[in-house]
């Protein structure tokens, strides 16, 4: 009997012993999340990018301050870049074409890691002329990939940073956030035909109904059907049921 329970306790303590070794490597991965992002942006980008953005050379195309060439020999499901102005979102975005889980736990070098890519379903088209674009980004606890969009639950914050970037290799687009505020799961391109137009406004009014202390809506802004919108998803600290969105509308675009 004592033997049993001497083989019971070396069990326990190689459980133990191993789930302390999972713990401490997934603190780590937490820990060093996003790095390698860190590097792209140093290789691939010219500049500031919100001052590249705000020159005007209206007889000659726009400079886009970003290395398209070297990001899609990198990884050719790269197809466009995501800035929010104020927050560390600073990012390229990959869509794989036969794969939409492929980036959520794979890095824009194939490393399987926790922090995965920001990424586009291909629900979406990638020129970004869906009536809603959907775009994806874990939330780290380090602060990295989509972590930041969950200061837009604050208002003075939400009314200080209104700015979303998308460089594409022809083009700079810039959206004004609208709304920010928790949502269930649900997939949104499977649960809308944002297509219909009737549809999409309705979603629309709905957004500008929400009212909880979580939320903040621009209710000064009118966002309609024949508009064009990106809605930014990242989960919603331990709710595992409900995502957090931040949405903007298209505003001008820079050709």
């Amino acid at each position: 009997m004592k033997r049993a329970y001497k083989v019971i306790g070396i069990i326990i303590l190689i459980a133990a012993i191993i789930c302390a070794g999972v713990g401490i490597y997934l603190y780590i991965q937490e820990q060093n999340a996003g790095a390698v992002y860190d590097e792209i942006r140093q290789s691939v980008k010219a500049g500031n990018p919100a001052e590249a953005a705000e020159v005007d050379v209206p007889d000659d195309p726009v400079e886009i301050p970003i290395d398209f060439e070297t990001l899609q020999e990198r990884n050719p499901d790269v197809y466009a870049w995501i800035t929010v102005p104020g927050t560390p979102i600073d990012y390229p975005v990959l869509q794989r074409e036969n794969d939409n889980g492929y980036y959520l736990n794979h890095t824009i070098d194939h490393e399987q890691k926790t922090e995965g890519a920001i990424f586009t379903e291909n629900y979406n088209s990638k020129d970004f002329e869906d009536p809603n674009t959907v775009i994806y980004g874990h939330d780290m606890k380090n602060g990295s990939m989509f972590r930041s969009l969950l200061e837009y639950d604050d208002r003075a914050f939400f009314d200080a940073n209104k700015e979303i970037i998308i460089y594409t290799p022809d083009a700079i687009r810039h959206y004004e956030i609208f709304a920010a505020y928790p949502y269930d799961n649900r997939h949104l391109l499977r649960s809308f035909d944002f297509q219909n137009p009737r549809v999409f406004q309705q979603y629309l009014d709905n957004i500008f109904s929400v009212r909880d202390m979580s939320s903040c809506i621009d209710t000064s802004m009118n966002v309609d059907s024949d508009d064009k919108i990106v809605t930014l998803s990242t989960c919603y600290g331990s709710q595992r049921d409900h995502r957090f969105l931040v949405q903007g509308v298209l505003v001008s675009i820079e050709q």
